[in-house]
């Protein structure tokens, strides 16, 4: 295996290549996103200071690997998680978590989840013409972040967090909050990728859930050098990336160089299982577990 920076990357690099293979095995599209695209890119490789792997999914790979994964994989190394009726993750997408390590992540420490190093994995889906059906699944994707996440938002600014606050504190009960959410996900989703001619990111930023692109761009597959393996990204990820963050291949200024995550604890060789009641699921006070 190649040599990258420190165990941390090494260990998500073989989530990564493991993940990789079961999609070449069993007919899967995905690409590398976010930083790792910009990294595969500008440093054939991770971004230095980077913490995490992004990828993206055309809708109806995505949800195929949610039925086949259980089946297929290893599932006794590696774990497909997504929020649903009695599981909250905290985000909006799904990931891949590799069992056998710890990264517990300070919005989750009162979740009884799955807290092994993850590969992030988030949809891509069919984007209508219409400007009115276009605002619809916006606004169906806006609740379906809110209440499937379930955490103020960190990248969506004040006004959106302030607001988020409130709906939390009107809307307490877990499940009425699933039936919202799942109501949200079939309407915004019910734009068949081989129907629609642009497509777009519904989980995310707002930047990058107000853009459309044409599905042109990621209805093919190119691969980059990452880390000395060839890794997919999608057909059309220059422009992809002008469109999100300009000129990508110009450096941050120094501050700005650090890892994004709010980690309490993290481990490459022990089981997230160990730190059960010590680093997440503590005890309060009261003597009643912490998680929701």
């Amino acid at each position: 295996m190649s040599e990258v920076k420190g165990d941390f990357q090494q260990k998500m690099l073989e989530i990564l290549l493991y993940f990789d293979g079961f999609c070449r095995e069993n007919g899967l599209k995905y690409y590398l996103c976010g930083g790792c695209l910009i990294g595969a890119v500008r440093h054939h490789g991770f971004i230095p200071w980077d913490d995490d792997i992004d990828l993206f999914m055309p809708r109806p790979d995505y949800e195929r690997l949610a039925t086949i994964w259980g089946e297929k994989a290893d599932t006794s190394r590696y774990a497909y998680c997504r929020t649903d009726r009695d599981h909250v993750y905290h985000d909006g997408g799904a990931s891949i978590r590799d069992v056998r390590t710890t990264e517990i992540n300070r919005h989750s420490v009162n979740d009884d989840i799955c807290h092994g190093m993850a590969v992030e994995i988030m949809p891509i889906d069919g984007c209508p013409k219409s400007k009115l059906k276009r605002a619809w699944q916006l606004y169906n994707a806006f609740v379906f972040s809110l209440f499937n996440v379930q955490r103020l938002p960190d990248n969506k600014g004040k006004f959106f967090r302030a607001a988020a606050g409130v709906v939390y504190s009107l809307v307490k009960s877990p499940s009425r909050r699933y039936k919202i959410w799942k109501k949200a996900e079939r309407r915004m989703t019910k734009y068949k990728w081989d129907d629609c001619e642009e497509v777009t990111e519904l989980i995310g930023s707002i930047k990058g859930m107000l853009l459309r692109h044409p599905k042109a761009d990621f209805d093919s597959v190119t691969y980059l050098d990452f880390e000395g393996y060839k890794i997919p990204v999608m057909a059309g990820y220059k422009t992809y990336l002008t469109k999100i963050w300009g000129d990508y291949m110009k450096l941050p200024p120094v501050e700005e160089r650090v890892a994004k995550h709010d980690t309490v604890y993290v481990s490459t060789t022990e089981p997230y299982t160990k730190f059960r009641g010590i680093y997440y699921c503590v005890e309060t006070k009261e003597g009643k577990n912490a998680s929701a």
